[in-house]
């Protein structure tokens, strides 16, 4: 059973004029009977948001799920829902047309692109922060595209309830086995990022550290939930991550002047004359004691040592530089006198092609520096930061979770699952990715999974086509996928996606439990 599609016009209407013309509705369609139904449909009636003009209810009647406001209801039979999301204009994202998160925002929205404005990260998924809309409407004749941009023909402002409302309202779509983990939420945030100059030095909480970080201080950390993270490079991607091993260690202290200056020699000499037979855990502590005497130093100190380690740079002959000193030279116009153009020194340079991945656990220090990226994540916002950045710095928390743990880090090349799908798998259960990219006239397959996906076109267009919806997509579009659901993805043109949805190795080592 569903609503009249009048129901959409309640702007500019009075609830009696609403409700003298649906009883007229009802005597027309000879059904003016007061049963249990109708008195919840005038209940609902009165229930209207004058302010938006929307009804975003969603309820059974007569036990079955309706559709309101043409907001469709669970059990579907595993129909695709298309989302407009959002985005994040930080002031380090690529200006105007140049970000790739850009384009995509304004394909999914219909918004008009702002020449000027940094467009940094588009998120897809339930965070509050930036939560995605279920989209409202059909998808136009085929090879048409809608004027606005959206290949659904939806206009921009045609939807009604978030994601979020509507797994929680819905919550088979998650799958049993997600939905007893995580409850009736998504567990993962899926992003794409355009990255003109470097992010922050941060680190993300574990479990524990989020929720009391979250407990003192609620309006800094909003999330009490870690965030183990996994970027999947678009285009050549660098970033800082982790701290470099021990012998590059030594190395830097003895060839970066500057460093000594500020920790004092008494930290380097130690460190320095540290033996592989004096522990690990000797060695973190030595390191942790350097950095956070490097971090927690003065401002005057560190921009008096910065501005004398650029001089001594800028006299070098530029073929001499090492890459660690041109990055540090380009830190610096980035960020003026910030500590964290020293602390570069002492991470790992990390520079990723195209449909390599990095994934970074809780606690371990990264920036991500410049390029094109999908992310996914955790569903959590918690970012603590202590360099190379105007926000909100939080240097002895940063100092104190860190793991120290030195050596670079595992790049993960991805498991082709058929010719044209490759998928990325963190040590994370919360999330993996796929990337599919499909020449001309071919076709691949998701197959069903106990759990659900989300879906976001990249480039290209084709069909995307469940047992009971065929969707015309093109770039831009994002879909999510309840749980059981197969997604046959075909094109003519050539099409280039990628899906996150919860890591397959979840459903493994459950079904291997007795």
């Amino acid at each position: 059973m569903r609503f009249p599609s009048r129901l959409s016009t309640f702007r500019n209407q009075s609830f009696s004029s609403l409700f003298t013309e649906n009883l007229s509705l009802f005597t027309e369609n000879s059904i003016c009977r007061f049963s249990y139904n109708w008195v919840i449909y005038l209940l609902i009636l009165s229930a209207w948001i004058h302010s938006s003009g929307l009804l975003i209810l969603c309820v059974q009647t007569g036990g079955k799920s309706m559709e309101v406001d043409g907001v469709p209801a669970a059990g579907t039979g595993g129909a695709l829902l298309r989302l407009r999301c959002a985005v994040k204009n930080y002031d380090w994202g690529r200006i105007g047309r140049e970000s790739g998160v850009a384009r995509l925002y304004s394909r999914n929205t219909g918004d008009e692109i702002q020449e000027g404005k940094p467009y940094a990260e588009f998120w897809m998924g339930t965070h509050e922060s930036g939560p995605s809309y279920v989209v409202v409407g059909g998808a136009p004749p085929p090879g048409r595209i809608a004027g606005n941009g959206l290949s659904n023909g939806v206009a921009k402002d045609k939807f009604v309830v978030t994601l979020k409302d509507w797994i929680r309202r819905n919550p088979s779509v998650l799958g049993d086995k997600v939905l007893k983990k995580w409850g009736p939420d998504l567990p993962f945030l899926f992003k794409v990022l355009s990255i003109a100059k470097a992010l922050s030095i941060q680190a993300h909480p574990d479990k524990d550290l989020a929720a009391c970080l979250h407990k003192e201080q609620p309006l800094v950390y909003k999330d009490s939930n870690h965030k183990p993270e996994m970027t999947l490079a678009l285009t050549p991607f660098e970033a800082l991550c982790g701290f470099v091993s021990f012998g590059e260690l030594k190395v830097v202290l003895q060839t970066v002047p500057e460093i000594a200056e500020v920790v004092g020699n008494a930290y380097i000499e130690q460190l320095i004359n540290l033996k592989e037979q004096d522990g690990a855990e000797n060695a973190k502590l030595t390191l942790r004691l350097l950095f956070t005497k490097l971090m927690s130093s003065s401002k005057d100190v560190i921009s008096k040592v910065v501005s004398k380690l650029i001089s001594r740079l800028n006299k070098k002959n530029e073929r001499n530089l090492c890459e660690k000193e041109q990055l540090v030279l380009r830190l610096e116009k980035q960020y003026p006198s910030d500590v964290g153009v020293l602390a570069a020194f002492l991470f790992n340079h990390v520079k990723l092609k195209p449909g390599e991945a990095l994934y970074l656990g809780a606690n371990e220090p990264h920036a991500y520096l410049l390029g094109e990226c999908i992310e996914c994540m955790a569903t959590s916002d918690n970012v603590v930061r202590a360099g190379l950045t105007p926000k909100h710095l939080d240097v002895k928390t940063l100092c104190s979770m860190l793991t120290y743990k030195q050596g670079f880090p595992e790049i993960l090349k991805g498991n082709a699952l058929n010719p044209y799908t490759t998928r990325y798998l963190p040590p994370f259960e919360e999330f993996e990715i796929d990337q599919c990219i499909l020449p001309r006239a071919a076709k691949a397959v998701f197959p069903a999974v106990p759990g659900p996906s989300i879906f976001i076109v990249m480039a290209g267009e084709g069909a995307m086509t469940t047992p009971s919806s065929n969707e015309i997509v093109a770039e831009g579009d994002v879909l999510f996928s309840p749980a059981n659901t197969n997604t046959a993805v075909a094109t003519t043109l050539g099409l280039s996606l990628f899906r996150a949805g919860i890591n397959s190795m979840f459903f493994a080592e459950k079904s291997q439990k007795p």
